[in-house]
């Protein structure tokens, strides 16, 4: 890859993914900028898989800022619900996009099912681009699987965090000190994939 780019836009205005993308990204000694200070609207995320739309979102922070970008698409899982809510999960009970109008979505959906039918997981696809046409993306994913509980807990984390349960862990996602959830996410395993494609 050569040299690594001293500034780097990464392509999200969620406040609470870009702290937590923030001690993620530092170990790559990059000038983190948010597309939120290029003043730009936001692009329309309109494919159907992750990366796709992790592309569709990278490239359109490239052609604003004129840097290399980061961007990731994540979402949750759910087997009964046949993987959805998937890439609309941040939309999942209509725009605008609200956490706790999304938990209550998926509370319903899955009213009166069994604890040992919830299974889920968050999935990450992370992408970088050198510029807008770069024909070589770098592409990593996170899988973290866990299942959604019948109520709330925890008051860390944000989206689905307090109702995805962490078996590993004996807690909600929202329980999790903020280190050790970027250790074992699926956004923290994207960008330590990431992170090795780009010093490989």
């Amino acid at each position: 890859m050569g040299a690594a780019p001293t500034q780097l836009v990464v392509a999200s205005r969620n406040a609470k993914k870009l702290r937590e993308l923030q001690p993620l990204l530092s170990p790559l000694g990059l000038d983190l900028r948010s597309i939120s200070e290029f003043g730009a609207d936001d692009v329309e995320e309109t494919a159907p898989t992750f990366v796709e739309n992790a592309l569709i979102k990278a490239r359109h922070a490239c052609r604003i800022s004129g840097l290399p970008a980061i961007a990731d698409d994540s979402g949750l899982e759910v087997d009964y619900l046949g993987g959805a809510p998937g890439v609309r999960s941040a939309r999942y009970a209509g725009e605008p996009s609200n956490d706790a109008a999304n938990n209550r979505k998926l509370l319903e959906a899955l009213h009166g099912v069994d604890p040992a039918r919830r299974a889920a997981r968050f999935v990450c696809t992370m992408v970088y681009l050198r510029h807008a046409d770069d024909p070589v993306p770098l592409i990593a994913q996170g899988l973290w699987p866990g299942r959604i509980l019948e109520t709330p807990r925890g008051a860390n984390g944000f989206g689905y965090d307090p109702l995805f349960w962490v078996d590993d862990h004996g807690c909600s996602a929202a329980d999790l000190d903020a280190a050790v959830k970027n250790r074992i996410s699926h956004r923290g395993q994207a960008v330590a994939q990431l992170r090795q494609l780009l010093h490989g």
